[in-house]
């Protein structure tokens, strides 16, 4: 995965005024997904039925913040790799490598089931909410 600062200079990230609003509601987005989520784990389980929901769900839940951040600093992501830019940022945030590996990979699977009709299993999606409620935490305190 390339370094945050080379997606700013391809242009597909972008400085701008803090955009402090929108931020804010990303962040209240992201966190009525999320009680959305878990209540829906809670009542549903999470089956191989449900899996590309919940993945893609965790998936959006993930990237609101990471938005919300940026946008704070004045940093707006757009455009062909602007996810993978998005996933970048999380190094400038301070997370460990494997957990941007692991987002880079959550990112590769939802473009599977978004664009190329990827079926993906109960194991798996278990193992993105397991992560999911770990980044979301982190992220949620780099306030």
């Amino acid at each position: 995965m390339k370094d945050f600062e080379e997606f700013i200079r391809e242009g597909i990230v972008k400085k701008q005024s803090p955009d402090l609003s929108r931020a804010n509601f990303l962040e209240k987005e992201s966190h009525k997904s999320y009680s959305f989520l878990k209540k829906m784990i809670r009542d549903l389980k999470i089956n191989d039925e449900n899996a590309n929901s919940i993945i893609k769900l965790s998936y959006d839940i993930i990237m609101e913040l990471i938005r919300s951040k940026m946008l704070e600093k004045g940093l707006n992501a757009s455009g062909k790799g602007a996810h993978e830019g998005e996933v970048a940022y999380l190094r400038n945030l301070g997370f460990k490598e494997n957990e941007i590996e692991f987002a880079n990979k959550l990112r590769y699977f939802r473009n599977g089931i978004m664009y190329y009709g990827k079926q993906l299993d109960k194991d798996y999606a278990k193992e993105v909410c397991s992560f999911m409620d770990k980044i979301y935490i982190k992220l949620k305190s780099k306030d």
